[in-house]
């Protein structure tokens, strides 16, 4: 070729615009290149509405760790800016009401713990606020920007911090290493649970010593889960409402919403009438109403949540969207106190709902893709959230709340996401179970040839009262699993969440026959499709997605091969799990346990044959290790081909860069050996 068409060809490539160039070289999204997306972490909005910030972390191949920054960017627009660039994992922003300050929480040179620290909105170095050994977690700002509010782990019985950080440096030292527990819980999700209770203290601006808000009060935040959606400051700073387990047993958990005074002092129970969880309390901005979530079956995470109104006026209580099916959280308040918006599961797409005070009505702001995390502020209100579907991680965006038209704000991740191929997602719909309507997910190859066949893969998703929404995932990726050349899908069988109570509630107390019909039928559904070859199927999926992949085991089925992942292999052992002691809704193992056996999948081992890989965290309190050890085990017994990937430092996921690239790796040589990938 000449020298002046190499010129020519040089310039017209320089001229062509960056996006053009990553389209044309567009390469399927992989594990690896998954992990190298920033995290984009939940937004805190400015007072006027104008700017928001937020987290967003980066993961490192060598270290194998995680690291946070903070950003800011115009919520009208433009290039998000650094806020603070230390090295380690600044998270939970929160911004002063005089718009002054953000606070947030980070473990900064010696910290042995997290710790407060602000940083000016103007940027610069970022001062440390407080020195609480036991450290600090779910920062909120005081109405006169002049104290914070945050929640830390202590010895009641001690309330001197020298004492407490002498107890725990001697904990720390010593060779005795024997815990003791008179109640439950003992142990969630991947740690054991101490004797320190969870408290609520604040701190002053410049520093100092801590006050203790819920110390003297009587209660105490849940020692299982606590965060900034555990508790609210009223609009005058005289009051702080916050979530509390009124079952001292430890083994019939019955959240309720108490108030105490700010200053501290005994609390009161704002719903002890209702003896389900009430949670999520959030003040309205004119100091009028308190919402909260409540739910009226005790022992039933999937039960919907209503949104309450409580007049603090005079006490009384009404719902919010009271003939709607559907479970409200993470709600908010617009800065007119006339409405609340929230982000609901509804259909398997998670959208901006307002709710109007006055009418008690709701209506919902958008239509495609899901949203989280809301944040509102300013007049005219500004709404930010973060966006995700199958086709695009956690994004920062500002929301229209007049006609929920989007506008992207984070760009961390837009360079890497014009250079990805992603494939083909579809909702479909089909007959499942008992002739009901069943929602699923469809997610194609890149480049997929609808002339030529393909193997499916399956996937089995957790709870079981969690549907899949259209969002994104770092575990259990579809996209990966489709760019390996398998068509994949999420199917929300009955007991998924977003479909109204009774089609969440219907698999209870019998957690197999529904979701196990749904799945065969999903099978079915497949292999009347030209583009399915029925000779390359497997099904996996991890927790309940675990389990049920155990019942198919026992069963008949059409898989070639199956992935149990945390699987609940055995219902008996699962008294070993961190909810083990929580009393049952509709009975004990020893009340009926002809059903209880029938109900678990080991029932059924003598009919296990499909090649099974089995995968476990060792760490795993929710579905302990033994479950997987089991399986594997008996698998092995019985001859049936089988494959035990362990995980000593993981828990019920694998949240690990290195781990998760193995675990992706193992789940596509697993699939290749028994139904190789790509279109034939």
């Amino acid at each position: 070729m000449s020298s002046p068409m190499i010129r020519l060809l040089a310039a017209v490539v320089a001229a062509m615009p960056a996006a053009a160039l990553a389209q044309s070289a567009q390469a399927p999204l992989t594990a690896e290149t998954m992990w190298q997306l920033k995290r984009i972490g939940t937004p805190a909005i400015s007072p006027d509405g104008k700017h928001a910030v937020y987290a967003v972390t980066r993961f490192d191949a060598e270290n194998d760790k995680g690291d946070a920054d903070l950003f800011m960017v115009a919520t009208g627009g433009g290039k998000p800016q650094r806020l603070t660039s230390m090295k380690g994992n600044e998270s939970e922003p929160a911004w002063s009401p005089d718009g002054r300050w953000i606070a947030f929480t980070a473990r900064r040179g010696d910290d042995k713990q997290s710790q407060l620290y602000v940083i000016g909105t103007g940027g610069g170095e970022a001062i440390r606020v407080s020195d609480v050994p036991t450290g600090v977690s779910a920062p909120r700002w005081f109405p006169d920007s002049r104290r914070i509010a945050f929640i830390t782990e202590v010895w009641p019985e001690i309330t001197d911090w020298a004492k407490t950080k002498e107890k725990l440096t001697a904990r720390e030292e010593s060779k005795m290493t024997a815990m003791a527990w008179d109640r439950p819980p003992v142990t969630h999700w991947d740690h054991f649970i101490e004797d320190r209770i969870p408290h609520l203290y604040s701190i002053p601006l410049e520093g100092g010593t801590p006050t203790a808000i819920t110390l003297r009060s009587g209660r105490f935040l849940p020692q299982r889960e606590n965060g900034a959606d555990s508790y609210d400051i009223s609009p005058d700073g005289q009051e702080v409402a916050f979530v509390s387990n009124t079952d001292l047993a430890g083994n019939n958990e019955n959240l309720d919403v108490y108030a105490v005074a700010a200053s501290g002092g005994e609390a009161r129970n704002l719903t002890a009438d209702n003896l389900a969880s009430d949670e999520e309390p959030r003040y309205s901005p004119n100091g009028r109403h308190l919402a909260y979530t409540k739910q009226t079956i005790r022992g039933f995470y999937g039960d919907t949540k209503q949104l309450i109104l409580l007049d603090r006026k005079d006490g009384s209580q009404r719902r919010l969207a009271a003939d709607w099916d559907r479970s409200i959280s993470g709600m908010i308040w617009a800065p007119d106190s006339k409405s609340l918006y929230a982000p609901i599961d509804d259909a398997a797409t998670q959208r901006v709902h307002r709710f109007d005070v006055a009418k008690g009505t709701q209506h919902a702001v958008t239509a495609n893709s899901s949203y989280s995390s809301l944040a509102v502020a300013g007049k005219p209100a500004t709404l930010v959230a973060i966006r995700q579907s199958f086709t695009e991680p956690p994004t920062l965006v500002a929301v229209s709340t007049k006609n929920g038209a989007a506008t992207k704000l984070s760009d961390q991740n837009d360079t890497q996401l014009a250079a990805t191929a992603f494939g083909k997602v579809e909702s479909a719909t089909y007959k499942g179970s008992g002739g009901a309507d069943i929602q699923m997910w469809v997610i194609y190859p890149p480049g997929f040839d609808p002339a030529k066949k393909y193997p499916l893969y399956l996937l089995l998703h957790g709870g079981p009262h969690n549907g899949i929404t259209d969002s994104w995932t770092f575990r259990w990726n579809a996209q990966v699993f489709a760019s390996w050349g398998y068509v994949t899908a999420w199917h929300n069988f009955h007991g998924s969440s977003g479909f109204g109570q009774a089609f969440t509630d219907s698999i209870n107390p019998d957690g197999i026959t529904k979701p196990y019909e749904d799945t065969i039928k999903a099978a079915e559904w497949f292999a009347a499709k030209p583009w399915i070859d029925t000779s390359r199927m497997a099904a996996g999926g991890g927790s309940y997605g675990g389990f049920l992949a155990a019942v198919l085991l026992g069963r008949e089925h059409p898989f070639q091969t199956l992935i149990a992942h945390a699987a609940v292999y055995n219902n008996y052992t699962m008294y070993g799990g961190d909810y083990g002691a929580e009393k049952n809704r509709f009975f004990e193992a020893w009340e009926r346990p002809e059903e209880w056996a029938r109900y678990s999948p080991h029932s059924n081992a003598g009919n296990f044959k499909t090649p099974t890989l089995v995968i476990h965290g060792q760490l795993d309190q929710r579905v302990p290790f033994n479950n997987g050890m089991e399986l594997f085990h008996i698998l092995q017994n019985r001859g049936v081909p089988s494959r035990l990937v362990y995980y000593p430092d993981e828990n019920h996921w694998i949240l690990k860069r290195q781990n998760s690239l193995f675990w992706y790796d193992e789940t596509r040589n697993w699939l290749a050996r028994y139904l190789p990938a790509g279109g034939r």
